[in-house]
């Protein structure tokens, strides 16, 4: 958050203060998934964004999001939850697992989130996919790997997968893929 301020003030301006640690304990409530440490310490410092405001800080073009919104985006794919509840985390899964808790968002019904289920993988990153309705992999073994190989991208104007970090001159953050 401090490198957006410095670097890309308009990407940064975007974000609102994190909520309060109801939020947090609502989410956790609704959906009865207990909120791992490592993303209550991320949401203590990223409250996402006002009113779902792009801003893709998360390659190539996801925005974060506060345990407000992580709610409503996980009550909102509960249509897709798959036949096979079974499975261990980090498996390919169609559909979006009910243990799986949405970080970001990008605006076409694609989701980043931490996948909750049994296993050793729980608490890796995975892309959901909606328009093929599945999840291959995961993309980090965890939201902390996640969050180090963004900021240090980011520091170093370094490429992150497919994507290298570009800040306009107005001040906006984005990821170019090639």
């Amino acid at each position: 958050m401090a490198w957006l301020d410095d670097h890309a003030p308009l990407t940064g301006s975007a974000f609102v203060p994190p909520e309060d640690g109801a939020a947090v304990e609502a989410l956790a409530v609704a959906c009865g998934l207990e909120p791992p440490a490592e993303l209550r310490a991320w949401w203590a410092v990223c409250g996402g964004t006002a009113d779902l405001a792009f801003a893709e800080v998360l390659p190539p073009f996801y925005t974060p999001l506060g345990p407000s919104n992580a709610l409503r985006s996980w009550r909102l794919k509960e249509r897709f939850w798959p036949a096979d509840l079974g499975t261990e985390a980090g498996t390919p899964t169609r559909g979006f697992h009910p243990m799986w808790l949405p970080i970001a968002f990008d605006g076409c019904g694609d989701a980043l989130a931490l996948d909750l289920r049994p296993g050793v993988l729980s608490g890796c990153v995975v892309e959901w996919d909606r328009e093929a309705g599945e999840m291959l992999k995961p993309e980090w073994t965890s939201l902390d790997e996640m969050l180090d190989q963004v900021a240090t991208a980011l520091e170093h104007r370094s490429r992150l997968g497919h994507c290298e970090p570009l800040v306009t001159t107005d001040g906006r953050l984005g990821w170019c893929t090639n």
